[in-house]
């Protein structure tokens, strides 16, 4: 059976959900489309940029039934506060069930590449939930799989994260999907001066190329560059915590010997939401 592609999804904030002119909104669900059409995996394992374990240590939800997790709030960019959202942000669903049998094998490919981890139950956060239902709207395109969510590392080491891609890079010779969900390009500080104008600040257009460069740098050379993406001098401004970022060096880490591919991007003020492929999918034109 041919390996299952990986993807990094740019998620953005969960008003993405009801933003439907939105061009991300119609992209995720693009690739939505292609994942249920083309690639139809058994189950997906899915990191997201909202969980991080301990500094050494992985969690992996071994959860069957996995609620949802609210944990975003909203940046005013006037006065710099934090608020929640709107009630029925707090009253969304996503259907979705997880896998022991899937949590086991991730577990067991961890522990067989000398990372610690630890079976967790835990919800959803909102990278993957919000992400996928866009990607995978329940009543027009519903996943019906698995989903099994693992953590990053509680650090910003992007060698570490990028062997953690490689420890679960053979579950997919099994027909399971690894989906990686952060930000190309992530300043929710630097909103407060693009508000209402998206045009992108420097920063996002020179860290958004920069970033598919070394995504489709040739594999045996990839580690290093997506290395060196987290000393550029514009890093800590699209991304003044690596933790949106992370998640491609999974993605990176995963892909092994497939090429990765920018399949769009959009730059929108001190955000970025390019979407990656790495691998290729059997009769796929481009989204």
């Amino acid at each position: 059976m041919a390996k299952t592609p990986v993807y990094f999804l740019s998620h953005g904030g969960p008003n993405i959900m009801y933003d439907h002119e939105h061009p991300a909104y119609h992209k995720l669900g693009e690739i939505g489309r292609e994942i249920t059409t083309k690639v139809k995996p058994r189950a997906v394992v899915v990191f997201s940029a909202h969980w991080q374990a301990g500094r050494d240590t992985v969690e992996v939800n071994t959860a069957e039934i996995t609620d949802l997790i609210y944990e975003y709030v909203w940046w005013c960019p006037v006065c710099g506060c934090f608020y929640g959202f709107p009630n029925h942000y707090y009253e969304e669903k996503y259907p979705n069930v997880g896998s022991r049998e899937v949590a086991d094998k991730v577990l067991g490919a961890l522990k067989e590449a000398g990372i610690k981890a630890e079976g967790v139950k835990r919800g959803l956060d909102h990278g993957v939930w919000a992400s996928f239902k866009c990607a995978f709207e329940p009543e027009k395109n519903p996943l019906n799989v698995p989903v099994v969510q693992v953590s990053l590392f509680k650090n910003e080491d992007p060698i570490q994260h990028y062997r953690l891609g490689q420890a679960v890079a053979r579950l997919r010779e099994e027909n399971i999907l690894i989906i990686v969900s952060g930000m190309a390009v992530h300043n929710l500080r630097d909103m407060q001066f693009t508000w209402g104008d998206p045009r992108p600040l420097p920063y996002t257009v020179s860290f958004d190329e920069a970033l598919k460069d070394a995504v489709t740098t040739a594999p045996a050379e990839r580690e290093k560059a997506m290395a060196e993406l987290l000393k550029r001098g514009d890093a800590r401004q699209a991304h003044p915590f690596f933790d949106h970022l992370l998640p491609i060096h999974v993605g990176a880490g995963a892909a092994g010997e497939d090429v990765g591919r920018r399949l769009w991007t959009l730059k929108e003020g001190s955000m970025s939401w390019a979407q990656y492929r790495f691998g290729e999918v059997a009769n796929t034109s481009s989204l």
